[in-house]
Formats: structure tokens, C-alpha cells, sequence
């Protein structure tokens, strides 16, 4: 059984879609709105998480789990956007 979606997973999302929508597709950041340090993105290494998805996708198409939790682990200790 799978959980209910929470609404309130992206509300900057949904605002900035709404915002948009009110000022015929103009985009909120043109109207001088930013992300601030909490919502900015942070950069992290493309290729790694490339390779880590690939391997987890990979493992699970093959039933290589010990692929997959490497992959996961990897994943998990290098990710520069993780809290």
C-alpha cells in the first residue's frame, strides 16, 4: 500500500507555478524573486550520480543486489545536496 502524496513537499513549486500563471508565463525570478540558501540548488558531481543511478537501475534490472547496494552507498556518502 503506498503513502499519500504530501502537498507540502515543494510549496516554492507550486508558488512559483501559480506566480507564473498569473503573470501570463512570466517567470517569478524575472519579477525579482530568489531562492534563498535554503532552496538554492547545490552543485554536486553529475557524473558520479550518473554512474550511481545507473548501477542501481542495472542492478535491479539483473537481481545484482550487491551492485545496487553499493551503488546506494556510494551514493549516499558522496551526495553534496544531502542535509
Amino acid at each position: 500500500m503506498s503513502e499519500k502524496p504530501n502537498n507540502d513537499a515543494q510549496p516554492e513549486a507550486l508558488a512559483t507555478f501559480a506566480a507564473a500563471a498569473r503573470n501570463k508565463g512570466a517567470k517569478p525570478a524575472d519579477q525579482g524573486v530568489s531562492a534563498t540558501s535554503e532552496t538554492a540548488g547545490k552543485p554536486g558531481d553529475l557524473d558520479a550520480e550518473e554512474k550511481d543511478a545507473a548501477d542501481i537501475m542495472g542492478g535491479n534490472a539483473t537481481g545484482d543486489k550487491e551492485r545496487v547496494d553499493a551503488a546506494i552507498s556510494h551514493h549516499a556518502k558522496t551526495d553534496k545536496r544531502a542535509g
